[in-house]
């Protein structure tokens, strides 16, 4: 018999314990819809103004926030990725800030390096992303080739060529967390998988 209370308990518990929301949403959001404006302005179609304010507050703080949100979920990726690259767009936000009031101005080699590090550290959720589902890991595969595209662009390549098809296959990396984004949505909506993510690679 009391067993029998001890389970009611817990399920009352259970059914009291409110809906927590999918913070990855947001984070998706962030990350998709700020690449995306930094590469219609490398394509020279907007200037630099829209990609400052949405990197310093969606790509940036917002996403931040969502990946410390995902730290209590428990995804260490999550966790790690959205607080990670909203720090990024941040960081690279005040880059552009300080070239253009003369504050701990950053070189063109500067800014590569800045790029060669990032791609570094994207490297390892890169491998990790092979865990997750293949969105995950296409996301993380065309990330991966604009930011080598971008390094090489700041050492040496023809600029103009290499950021262009950076700035083509960063488009392509904005949709698919796009993708991902409409995936965590639609998909708790319907209560079913409307849009797959697939398998994992690994």
């Amino acid at each position: 018999m009391s067993q029998i209370a001890s389970i009611d308990v817990q399920s009352i518990a259970a059914a009291a314990k409110p809906k927590l929301a999918n913070p990855a949403a947001v984070g998706l959001a962030g990350f998709g819809l700020t690449t995306f404006m930094l590469q219609i302005h490398n394509l020279g179609l907007a200037g630099i103004g829209p990609v400052v304010y949405l990197g310093l507050f969606f790509g940036g703080l917002a996403q931040m926030i969502a990946g410390l949100q995902e730290q209590k979920c428990g995804n260490n990726f999550g966790y790690c990725a959205f607080t990670s690259y909203g720090c990024f767009w941040i960081a690279l936000c005040a880059v552009l800030l300080g070239n253009k009031f003369d504050v701990f101005k950053s070189s063109e080699t500067d800014v590569g390096w800045f790029l060669v590090a990032w791609t570094l550290f994207s490297s390892i959720l890169w491998v990790g992303s092979m865990k997750v589902h293949k969105a995950m890991f296409a996301t993380f595969s065309t990330l991966m080739v604009g930011f080598v595209c971008l390094d090489l662009a700041h050492f040496g390549a023809p600029k103009e060529l290499f950021t262009t098809i950076a700035a083509i296959d960063l488009i392509a990396c904005a949709f698919l967390a796009w993708y991902m984004m409409a995936g965590v949505i639609l998909n708790d909506l319907w209560g079913r998988p409307v849009l797959p993510m697939g398998k994992p690679v690994l």
